[in-house]
């Protein structure tokens, strides 16, 4: 079994474990239609569309 030469420093020892719990920001972009923020490939849960289509009942109080 391998055995370290050198101990890992507390800075080396913390960078790697800043990086194991990272989360990523959803990529989002404003949908076609009407202009809420959505993410992509998926149904614009604002107004129900999809690449031109109807697919959901819009929300009470939508356009």
């Amino acid at each position: 079994m391998a055995v370290p030469k050198r101990r890992t420093s507390r800075m080396k020892r913390n960078q790697r474990r800043a990086q194991h719990d990272r989360v990523a920001a959803p990529n989002v972009i404003p949908c076609p239609s009407c202009g809420d923020m959505m993410v992509p490939h998926r149904v614009c849960l604002a107004c129900g569309e999809y690449k031109g289509r109807s697919i959901l009942a819009a929300p009470e109080g939508a356009e």
